[in-house]
């Protein structure tokens, strides 16, 4: 109970000696993290892209072993009803529209994370605006006190921007790989779907 308490008041001091942009701040790293960990969840929910190309090549060339996800996109693009690739293709837009666009459209922690340290420097400049305030003045001990929450606010602002950007652009960076991922799997369907659509129509003139 003590260390929470101890915690807890420690906190708070940090919170009020980084001034006015601690709020903001806060709001910041709120919106990243929340952001990113609901992109995560939503690659876990849609990890049909992490099939091998192995095992890829076999649910297309025998949709029926195929299940979940998968099998609704070898369904939707493999069915007798196409009848040209461009038909084929747009079907294949529509599926990555349906998945890509949804993560391009949440995919701003990227963006919001290089607001964090810029807020940080921000803050630095106001902390050094206020501890120059307090040199111009001489007035023994409020000086001091001036000066002390000027370094600390320039100090705890920016330590603060940095604490929520790095994990912020380790992040991003994780969930554009596997945006890249998704996107170069529904690529590798498209091709393979095509080669064998093509195969397909070449039948009847073969026979």
């Amino acid at each position: 109970m003590d260390f929470y308490a101890q915690f807890k008041e420690e906190f708070m001091t940090i919170l009020t000696d980084g001034g006015i942009l601690m709020l903001p701040l806060g709001l910041l790293a709120i919106a990243i993290y929340a952001i990113a960990f609901r992109l995560f969840y939503y690659f876990v929910e849609h990890s049909f892209y992490k099939i091998k190309r192995e095992k890829l090549i076999e649910y297309l060339m025998n949709p029926i072993m195929a299940t979940g996800e998968l099998r609704q996109i070898i369904d939707y693009t493999q069915d007798p009803e196409i009848e040209s690739k461009d038909e084929l293709a747009s079907r294949f837009a529509e599926i990555s529209n349906a998945y890509l666009a949804h993560i391009d459209a949440a995919c701003v922690p990227a963006d919001l994370v290089t607001i964090a340290p810029l807020m940080g420097l921000l803050g630095t400049v106001m902390g050094m605006l206020t501890t120059f305030s307090g040199l111009a003045v001489s007035v023994g001990g409020k000086t001091v006190d001036q000066i002390a929450a000027g370094i600390s606010e320039a100090l705890i602002t920016t330590q603060t921007g940095l604490i929520i950007a790095i994990p912020g652009y380790v992040m991003a960076s994780m969930i554009l790989k596997r945006r890249d991922q998704m996107e170069a799997f529904l690529n590798s369907v498209q091709a393979i779907t095509t080669q064998l659509f093509e195969k397909k129509s070449k039948l009847p003139s073969d026979l």
